[in-house]
């Protein structure tokens, strides 16, 4: 077997520009990734195609580049920046000697490392399994392995159609896991609709800092750490301070560009408090080159789950890096839309609190009930 992406592997990284306008910060991204899942990177291939080639994504020359990049550096793993299909996959995998993944499994593979509660886990689990279902050739039979292996096969059927069929079985199973979660959380809701609850939503771009707010403002101890994905557990907690609401806020997974279709499925449940806040905060860092990319990847994820029509308020993290004072901005309805602040150091929390509390106050007098 070859080995997965952890803590002490040496990998190369391949990045081809097909003409992406965000090349650069996609390299970039994956770096970040490969970091953020204890992955060491040796070396780094770049190269230019109009297209990918169809056996093996990059052409015979390049796949020769980055074999001699693996039997210099004693690599033990390549990371592609791409989307690879199964038959891409295995194909480098025979011409590199060595495990190849793409950017959907690395990412899959820091969501498993940071699941810590049940419904994180079962998230991942079905994420992992829907995707790696189409690279399916052998060795699912462990799924129900304490069940024995003998008389587990129908009549005719084949290793690899047992294995698929078992693995189906599994998805299944998870899948209604996670619609009984998904049906307390709905139960949750109406319980805080009822007590005329003001829910808060925070969301943004991965690394943008939501967690360290979160922390800021509700004096909690969510993990908070300067690397992609840090978070992956929905946090949720009452906010004090506000006048004339009673307010909760949750802290949420954070996006990233080409985000898989598999986890956005997979992870609804989670993102179902985002789809029924009453007001997001769309946290984003305020020193970032890539800034408007990210809020386009954001709002982009937010559509996508039905969570674009929900008023938002736009906070403009880690002003500490720049030179930005806390301020507000107000929109053409005299609403406060943008908030300048550092949850690091707490200049401009209080700004953020009086917006709060001005959407709040507004909902509880124009008798808007809660997101149900």
């Amino acid at each position: 077997m070859f080995e997965r992406p952890g803590h002490g592997t040496l990998a190369v990284l391949v990045a081809l520009d097909l003409g992406d306008p965000d090349y650069a910060e996609s390299l970039e991204e994956l770096q970040l990734l490969a970091r953020s899942a204890g992955v060491a990177t040796s070396a780094v291939v770049r190269g230019r195609r109009d297209r990918p080639d169809p056996a093996l994504f990059a052409g015979k020359g390049k796949v020769e580049e980055v074999a001699e990049a693996v039997r210099s550096a004693g690599a033990s793993i390549v990371i592609f920046n791409h989307a690879l299909s199964p038959i891409q996959e295995r194909n480098l995998e025979r011409r590199l000697g060595c495990r190849v993944i793409d950017r959907t499994s690395l990412i899959l593979d820091i969501f498993a490392q940071r699941a810590r509660s049940h419904e994180g886990k079962l998230q991942v689990e079905l994420a992992q399994l829907e995707h790696l279902s189409t690279r399916l050739v052998r060795g699912w039979t462990h799924l129900e392995r304490q069940r024995g292996g003998i008389g587990m096969r129908g009549p005719g059927e084949t290793q690899l159609e047992t294995d698929r069929r078992l693995l189906g079985k599994r998805v299944k199973v998870l899948k209604e896991k996670l619609q009984r979660v998904r049906a307390q959380h709905a139960t949750q809701r109406r319980s805080r609709s009822r007590a005329h609850v003001f829910s808060l939503s925070l969301v943004g771009y991965t690394n943008a800092g939501k967690s360290t707010l979160f922390n800021r403002m509700t004096r909690a101890d969510a993990y908070a750490a300067d690397q992609l994905f840090a978070t992956l557990d929905t946090t949720t907690r009452r906010l004090g301070g506000i006048e004339g609401a009673s307010v909760v806020i949750s802290d949420t997974v954070g996006f990233i560009r080409h985000l898989p279709h598999t986890l956005v499925d997979a992870f609804r449940a989670t993102l179902e408090e985002t789809v029924h806040a009453d007001l997001l905060l769309h946290v984003v860092d305020a020193g970032s080159p890539d800034r408007d990319a990210q809020i386009a990847a954001v709002n982009g994820v937010l559509s996508e789950i039905g969570a674009d029509r929900i008023p938002q308020i736009m906070v403009f993290n880690k002003i500490d890096r720049t030179a930005l004072p806390p301020r507000v901005e107000r929109d053409e309805y005299a609403r406060i839309s943008r908030v300048w602040l550092s949850a690091l150091t707490g200049d401009g929390i209080d700004l953020l609190r009086a917006a709060i509390s001005e959407h709040a106050s507004d909902a509880v007098r124009s008798g808007q009930p809660a997101a149900a």
